[in-house]
């Protein structure tokens, strides 16, 4: 299993994200979201394909499909996020946090 505590930055929204593996590369995922963009994503994307996701293109994939319908900021970090956990999850990577530091 592996979670993500995604902080989105400036809105203040936080998502989190459990994904739990299930047979060959297959994660489930549970998808709590404070942001209203992303309400009813735990409904629309409750399983993906691990290997299909990190073998994606930038932007392409079920992932980017279902956070695209629904949130059209295109610097938000939660795909990123969903995917980083699909990816520990599938046991393709391993846990490390991301970092972004903004400064002005």
């Amino acid at each position: 299993m592996a979670k993500a505590i995604i902080q989105s930055g400036v809105c203040g929204f936080k998502t989190e994200v459990t994904a739990e593996k299930a047979d060959g590369f297959d994660v489930s995922l549970n998808i709590v979201s404070e942001c209203p963009a992303f309400s009813d994503l735990s409904t629309e994307l409750t399983e993906v394909d691990g290997m299909t996701c990190i073998m994606d293109k930038i932007g392409q994939g079920p992932v980017y499909e279902a956070c695209r319908t629904s949130c059209k900021h295109s610097a938000c970090p939660v795909p990123m996020g969903i995917l980083k956990a699909v990816e520990v999850a599938a046991g393709l990577a391993l846990p490390k946090d991301v970092t972004v530091t903004i400064t002005k």
